[in-house]
């Protein structure tokens, strides 16, 4: 005779009362006699020895092969036969209830709760899964570390967790501000229709963020929506109007309910704005598509429950997720690897489009699969990490605090079908996603390193100075991301406390930052917007091109067709006073291709970055242009790539710089500092825009 699985009323049981103890759900206690006393006769208490039983596991009422039987807190997994029959054996050890797992591609994991050992075998009967898609599922709250009272959030068993997602940066993926001023075209930090004019904004009306509320705000730029919408943008704005999307919802707010894929960002509210990349939205996730484009409905392929739900469940609840043994009825869970992949973090983390600015195209011999914006995975695959170290090594380091997912304690008696079993230390990783905008994390810190070289001339006139950038820890080419990211390494020269006058080297690139800048063919005696203490640094262009690595394609590119013209320092001078725009300087500015105005410096770590192009220095990132050639626009506006001089894991890249030298031991300052966005964005939108500094070196 065959023993039949009916646990629902255990699992029920578990919804109550997450924390219950095993004797309140009927589980037992392994750490106990099995008998005790018994008037004066002594009975054997000895545990019960490790016993085998034979399992069937049926789906759909057919013995089913290649499901995978593991015990709940134990690591030996057995696979059922061609007859869906596997022989396993119990570890009694096992503080808590034993309970045996059956996971299949197809069904929710079920399971068997043994309270003796069995007489005869036992059959696990799994049901298929509803696959399709519920467009009436509304997404569920994932709580925050505070509001966690109930299961209808995530918080409330998951606790660790939801702390380390709730301040990562998927929490703020759609509610972030300047996101909303790069798809909308606006300057939300502009409050005033006199402040918004000044700037030469127009001063609209629109949607606020988060809402349908029609709210006043600062128009000004272009955004993703003017870009790739001719019918708004100019006249009026293109909130409610625009047709194209961008796709920038799909990865930004993809907990937006109703249908998947092109969406508005204007439609995401309540849950889906205020916690962007939450719980509910990952675990939906039933495959990863190869092709096709990023975020859901495209490579992220969502599947939201359709059945009907148990008492005060709407659907049968349903879960992906990366572990065999979750058996717990309010989680419906279903085993899937992709959770411990590179490619998991590909769905929205690879990206490259045929989208461009009306008007334009991009060069489809040249980008055959599209203009690349976001490649942070093919650095990866092409680098030494893959595949042994996924994102996740680094990104969603192992929590060593945490028993399990649940937060349970290490007591045997919590452990169960309701609350899991405790598992090896490090097996739980952190949902932090660290990245360069957790400075806790020291992820920048530990991505790179400089090593510097200086030489003086024979007649100690001349310092010449090596600096070498290495990514010594990045899994992938630094910076990554967002295009509009960039490194900018700064070089300074001293003997005692006095600065050394830069003769002639390479220098910051124009990503590094200015306030203005003028070809040798303009006036550069006049500055109407210079401030007295600001400089004007001369560069001279040369007929070479710099012959870095690059990214991918980039690789295979001649020097002149990978854009970054060598560029030399001539000289600079400090703004004495301005007067009507006509400034005094330090010093007459020797002659040049071009003159850019900017900060006198120095970088300082998460203070306001300086203007430094033309600097003694260098820069690395992926830079954008626009249809008229504008350089390092965001990838809405752009149509092509200048230049992609991004270091690649355990690659490096040295540049030389000279200065005039005055002393026999001279020292130099290198520092590398991450920016994340460029310059001429920051002023024009008003956004604070710090220096995050990566290596700091003195010698």
């Amino acid at each position: 005779m065959t023993k039949h699985l009916h646990l629902v009323p255990i699992f029920l049981l578990g919804l109550v009362n997450c924390s219950a103890k095993a004797e309140d759900t009927g589980t037992q206690d392994t750490t106990k006699s099995q008998v005790e006393e018994t008037g004066n006769t002594a009975i054997d208490t000895s545990p019960i020895a490790p016993f085998e039983v034979s399992v069937t596991v049926t789906l759909d009422g057919m013995a089913i092969p290649g499901v995978v039987l593991i015990q709940g807190g134990a690591d030996e997994q057995w696979i059922t036969n061609a007859a869906g029959e596997a022989l396993v054996e119990i570890d009694t050890s096992i503080g808590g209830s034993w309970v045996l797992h059956a996971s299949h591609p197809s069904a929710r994991i079920w399971a068997f709760d043994f309270s003796d050992p069995p007489e005869e075998a036992i059959t696990i009967e799994l049901t298929s899964f509803e696959t399709t898609d519920n467009l009436s599922y509304i997404f569920q709250d994932p709580g925050t570390p505070e509001i966690n009272d109930n299961t209808s959030y995530c918080s409330h068993c998951h606790r660790s967790m939801v702390e380390d997602w709730y301040a990562s940066p998927h929490r703020q993926s759609a509610s972030n501000p300047i996101l909303h001023d790069i798809y909308s075209g606006t300057a939300l930090n502009i409050l005033t229709e006199l402040e918004c004019g000044e700037q030469g904004g127009n001063w609209w009306e629109g949607f606020q963020p988060g809402s349908q509320n029609i709210v006043d705000k600062c128009y000004i730029g272009q955004g993703a929506l003017g870009a790739l919408n001719s019918e708004c943008g100019d006249l009026e704005p293109c909130d409610g109007v625009a047709t194209a999307t961008g796709e920038c919802a799909d990865c930004h707010a993809p907990g937006i309910d109703g249908e998947l894929g092109g969406r508005d960002l204007h439609d995401a509210s309540g849950i889906a704005y205020t916690y962007g990349v939450h719980c509910d939205v990952c675990h939906k996730v039933e495959s990863i598509a190869t092709e096709g484009a990023p975020g859901i409905a495209g490579k992220l392929q969502i599947l939201r429950p359709t059945e009907p739900g148990p008492i005060g469940f709407d659907q049968l609840p349903l879960t992906f997720g990366p572990q065999a043994d979750v058996s717990n009825i309010r989680m419906g869970a279903v085993h899937r690897d992709h959770y411990l992949t590179a490619e998991f973090c590909a769905g929205c983390h690879e990206y490259q489009t045929n989208l461009s600015p009306t008007g334009s195209t991009i060069d489809e011999v040249k980008w055959p699969e599209g203009l690349p914006v976001q490649s942070t995975y093919t650095e990866w695959s092409q680098g030494p990490y893959s595949p042994g170290a996924p994102c996740q090594s680094c990104h969603m380091p192992p929590d060593a605090e945490a028993g399990n997912s649940v937060d349970i304690a290490l007591d045997p008696s919590v452990q169960g079908i309701a609350s899991g079993w405790f598992r090896p230390a490090g097996s739980i990783r952190k949902h932090a996603w660290y990245g360069p905008r957790q400075p806790e994390s020291r992820m920048l810190q530990m991505a790179a390193a400089i090593d510097t070289e200086m030489a003086l001339s024979e007649d100690e006139a001349t310092l010449t100075v090596e600096v070498t950038v290495q990514n010594v820890g990045a899994g992938h080419a630094i910076p990554t991301g967002e295009p509009m990211r960039s490194l900018i390494l700064g070089v300074e020269a001293f003997c005692d406390q006095t600065v050394l006058v830069a003769t002639g080297g390479d220098v910051i690139p124009d990503f590094g930052g200015y306030l203005a800048s003028k070809s040798a063919n303009e006036d550069w005696t006049m500055w109407p917007s210079a401030q007295v203490g600001q400089v004007i640094r001369v560069i001279q262009e040369t007929d070479r091109w710099h012959d870095y690595p690059g990214v991918d394609r980039v690789r295979d590119w001649t020097p002149s067709a990978k854009g970054m013209r060598v560029e030399h320092i001539v000289g600079q001078a400090t703004i004495e006073s301005v007067i009507e725009g006509q400034v005094t300087l330090s010093q007459a500015l020797p002659a040049g291709d071009r003159a850019y105005l900017g900060n006198a410096g120095p970088i300082v770590d998460g203070s306001s970055a300086p203007a430094l192009a033309g600097a003694p220095g260098f820069g690395f990132s992926r830079v954008m242009t626009g249809p008229n050639a504008e350089r390092h626009v965001h990838h809405s506006s752009a149509i092509d790539i200048a230049s992609d001089n991004r270091i690649m894991p355990q690659e490096s890249w040295t540049s030389t710089h000279e200065f005039a030298a005055t002393c026999e031991v001279p020292t130099v300052r290198t520092v590398l500092s991450h920016r994340a966005y460029p310059m001429n964005l920051a002023l024009e939108r008003k956004w604070e825009l710090s220096d995050s500094v990566m290596v700091e070196a003195t010698q």
